[in-house]
């Protein structure tokens, strides 16, 4: 599995013009937008680990600089999934998208890397799988780190 985090300020994702996720930080707390890409031979192991990595990751200021993670501030997640993180852009200019894995296979997995971070006590909020999603975010920072498992 492959996350993109990005640390923000603000974050929603809207389908057929009706907001379905929202970060509620109207009290100043930052949050995190974490999109999600799956391949073939992912599975639950791989989104138990990714959420550990999601939730614990630190990239919160603390007194010395980043030293405080999600977990740490109760920091809620918007989680999206993003097929596109598998892009293979290595020949011509038509990415192929082979490495991502398909909608039954990527889906549920996705939805375990929800549950995952939920039963470790986090506020996640998500878009819907396979819709054509608008995503808003204002990136804090910025921070924005590549993942993988």
């Amino acid at each position: 599995m492959r996350a993109v985090i990005q640390r923000v300020s603000a974050g929603s994702v809207t389908v057929d013009g009706e907001c379905i996720g929202v970060l509620s930080l109207d009290d100043g707390r930052l949050g995190l937008v974490a999109l999600i890409g799956v391949t073939h031979d992912d599975g639950p192991a791989q989104a138990a680990k990714l959420a550990d990595k999601i939730w614990g990751l630190r990239i919160f200021d603390g007194d010395g600089g980043p030293e405080r993670s999600a977990a740490d501030l109760n920091a809620p997640i918007l989680v999206i999934s993003q097929f596109t993180l598998y892009a293979n852009t290595d020949k011509g200019r038509r990415p192929s998208w082979n490495a991502a894995a398909p909608g039954p296979v990527a889906e549920p997995l996705v939805a375990t890397l929800v549950d995952e971070l939920r039963s470790r006590g986090a506020t996640v909020a998500t878009g819907r799988f396979g819709a054509d999603m608008k995503v808003a975010l204002v990136n804090d920072g910025p921070v924005t780190l590549v993942l993988e498992v």
